[in-house]
């Protein structure tokens, strides 16, 4: 058993800090909205901190899972933030997808003030989270990363440290970037059928035991094709994520045209009203197009 601070009762990091009670680990939680925080004790053992640093004062492991950048400045560097709390040789996790830049200045904060600092930024979604399914991918140090894994494992089917601090980030950049462009490829393939005269679920049910197999393809394709999307990872969120992404690329000169095309798709949604749609609604937007042409 450990102790644990999570903050952020997220979508995310609900069931995240529920899992972490489930192993046995003594958790204090906080979030923005006390109530929330108020129904997860209720739901699983453990205690409220009213605080970030609070909660931090007396964890080896502190977890966080916020929404932007700056969120994740104000839960570790603002006012009553856990960085000011956090014990010698503890160490700072944070599950937020951020930035790159982000994570480097944090872990330096972290080195100075003696306790660690990785970066974990996860994907498998809300459905992984609940599931106790979550890909996680780390930056920071082999000595901190060797004290948060074992606690981690709590909710994670894998974890890996993928370098020194940013490498998290990084990595999850590559996976949003790989995702758009899959989501948009599942989508226009459905439409294709759909306007060849095909069965669309036999189409699915051949082609998944191919190549063209995909996470999305296997979880997503029957929402789609009823016209679903009241549910997953946001859109808002995506372009958001999608934004780390285009800064990066910015700095190291990569080319992501085709990314750079699918955010654009998902600002149409945006229009359309789709801001809070899951990210498999580019099929709606292309649904959207066919009725205009008819």
């Amino acid at each position: 058993m450990m102790r644990t601070a999570f903050i952020g009762l997220g979508v995310m990091g609900y069931p995240i800090a529920g899992h972490l009670t489930r192993a046995g680990h003594d958790v204090v939680v906080y979030n923005r909205s006390s109530a929330k925080a108020e129904r997860w004790t209720a739901e699983f053992r453990g205690a409220t901190a009213a605080t970030p640093a609070e909660a931090a004062a007396q964890a080896d492991v502190v977890c966080a899972c916020v929404g932007r950048d700056d969120d994740v400045r104000a839960v570790t560097l603002g006012a009553d933030g856990a960085f000011a709390a956090m014990r010698k040789g503890a160490v700072f996790v944070d599950h937020t997808t951020a930035s790159a830049t982000l994570a480097r200045e944090l872990a330096s904060v972290a080195a100075k003030g003696g306790f660690g600092f990785v970066d974990a930024p996860v994907s498998g979604g809300e459905q992984g989270a609940r599931n106790g399914q979550l890909t996680v991918m780390c930056g920071g140090s082999k000595a901190d990363f060797a004290k948060v894994e074992p606690v981690i494992a709590a909710y994670a089917r894998r974890c890996q440290l993928m370098g020194p601090a940013g490498a998290g980030q990084l990595t999850k950049m590559v996976n949003q970037i790989c995702l758009a462009g899959l989501i948009e490829g599942l989508s226009e393939g459905l439409c294709f059928a759909v306007r060849a005269g095909l069965d669309p679920q036999a189409v699915v049910d051949v082609i998944s035991k191919g190549a063209a197999q995909s996470w999305q393809m296997d979880n997503r394709h029957k929402t789609m094709l009823a016209g679903q999307f009241e549910h997953g990872f946001a859109v808002e969120w995506m372009r958001k994520d999608l934004s780390i992404c285009f800064d990066e690329a910015e700095r190291n000169g990569a080319a992501l045209p085709t990314t750079r095309q699918v955010d654009g798709f998902y600002a149409e949604i945006e229009a359309m009203g789709g801001r809070r749609w899951d990210t498999s609604s580019l099929f709606a937007r292309l649904k959207a197009r066919d009725r205009g042409k008819a």
